[in-house]
């Protein structure tokens, strides 16, 4: 496994994430143990998760899954940066009780305390603000994050689905009060066939030393080899994919990509991986394995070494929006 610093910090993570979405809903807690095992062993030690992981009802079962592997022992824990999000309400599906969602001082410090016995641990590596709060300004959230970095129960802070111009505002306000040294993350959509994050979110990210953190890297399956799934009488695309499937024009061009990494004799899902490793601010990819097979697959991109030729012909079937403001602009 290959390292790197997350950000400006001198924390250092693996080029890989294990997102852990999946545990709880669709991986049973066992399979997801054995996941994380076999992901410890491999040199992974970024762990990403979110309070609401788990879903409707069983909203935080997916933290309290990653709390009893903690509790196995064995230095697990010692060894994982830990993140975890905080934004949405973890009631009942529906309207959220006043003050049990978003960024308000009064949420965050309850949030914190519900994921880390939840955790069962003492503290949160990264505190991870899962979507902008409008109506929170930016001294609160930092107001109440100073006081938890005093008492320890969280190191860093995050961000995730932030705009550009959100990233800029919330670290010139921190760096305006002084303490806490703002964010140092940014976890956002981003991968071949999503590329909008380069025009705004990412140059950001870089100027204030946040590491970049992608989310669906293969773009819900997209990326996987979806095509040739379907040929071979493999499980049918849904959701994301599906939809990009049924439009002529999505399908050529995944269709282009699946015969370019062919005739590389190369996996879709790894080279989709590998080339989000290529892009200049990515700390590493968030992977959310189902099993491991799928563990297995994403720990081969790390190894992956993408040509010139490959290159410029991803870049021919997914051109970037190219730097702003000429994207938009003269």
């Amino acid at each position: 496994m290959e390292y790197t610093q997350l950000g400006r910090t001198g924390c250092k993570v693996s080029r890989l994430v294990l997102g852990t979405m999946n545990f709880g809903p669709l991986t049973d807690e066992a399979d997801s143990h054995a996941i994380m095992d076999e992901a410890l062993d491999a040199g992974i030690n970024f762990f990403d998760t979110a309070n609401v992981y788990g879903w409707g009802e069983n909203k935080g079962r997916t933290e309290t899954i990653i709390g009893n592997w903690f509790a196995k022992g064995g230095d697990r824990r010692d060894k994982v940066v830990l993140a975890t999000k905080v934004y949405g309400t973890m009631g009942q599906d529906g309207p959220a009780w006043p003050n049990h969602d978003k960024l308000s001082a009064l949420n965050i410090r309850r949030a914190v305390d519900a994921s880390l016995k939840r955790l069962q641990t003492d503290h949160i590596d990264v505190y991870q603000f899962h979507h902008i709060d409008r109506d929170t300004p930016f001294e609160e959230i930092w107001q109440a994050v100073d006081v938890l970095v005093q008492q320890g129960k969280i190191l860093y802070v995050g961000s995730s689905n932030f705009p550009g111009y959100k990233i800029a505002q919330a670290n010139e306000i921190a760096a305006r009060r002084g303490g806490t040294i703002g964010l140092v993350s940014e976890q956002c959509l981003y991968n071949l066939a999503e590329r909008r994050a380069e025009m705004e979110v990412i140059p950001a990210a870089r100027d204030y030393g946040l590491g970049v953190i992608p989310w669906s890297p293969l773009h819900g399956g997209l990326l996987g080899g979806v095509i040739k799934k379907e040929t071979e009488g493999g499980r049918r695309s849904s959701g994301r994919a599906a939809d990009a499937l049924n439009d002529p024009a999505q399908r050529a061009r995944i269709q282009a990509y699946e015969n370019l990494v062919d005739k590389h004799g190369l996996r879709p899902g790894e080279v989709a991986l590998a080339w989000l490793l290529t892009r200049p601010g990515v700390t590493g990819p968030i992977i959310g394995p189902r099993t491991a097979e799928q563990l297995r697959s994403a720990l081969r991109a790390v190894e992956l070494k993408l040509g010139e030729e490959l290159l410029a012909g991803l870049d021919e079937i997914f051109p970037g929006p190219g730097p702003s403001p000429e994207a938009f602009a003269w």
